[in-house]
């Protein structure tokens, strides 16, 4: 089982970058990705539930972030729009197999793929 992320990069406050996460191996119940700041917790982001297509956001990225799917290749993405500097931060995606389980709470995943930086220059 293996997820890859791709699509960090340095972007301009105001301005939009899209990540992806492929899944490999198996599907999975949630796929989600979190953040993390420098000197900071890893915070949750966003999340889709794969069989009913529900979305969960953060309420500081709501608005701004939308998180898809890709049937065909697994896959979820990350559309983040008017990004602040204050989005800089390594983010990484999950999976789990559970849906009944906390979607916020990056414990209950299963699986991590590897981080991913986005960096808003003011």
């Amino acid at each position: 089982v293996q997820l890859q992320a791709s699509g960090g990069g340095l972007v301009q406050a105001g301005g939009s970058l899209r990540l992806s996460c492929a899944a490999s191996g198996r599907t999975f119940s949630v796929m989600a990705w979190f953040r993390q700041a420098p000197g900071r917790e890893r915070d949750f982001v966003a999340a889709f539930t794969w069989s009913g297509g529900s979305t969960y956001y953060a309420g500081s990225v709501k608005g701004r972030f939308t998180i898809s799917r890709d049937n065909a290749k697994n896959t979820v993405h990350l559309q983040m729009n008017s990004l602040e500097p204050e989005d800089t931060a390594v983010y990484y995606c999950a999976a789990k197999m559970s849906t009944y389980s906390s979607n916020s709470d990056a414990s209950r995943y299963d699986y991590w793929g590897q981080g991913t930086l986005v960096t808003v220059s003011s």
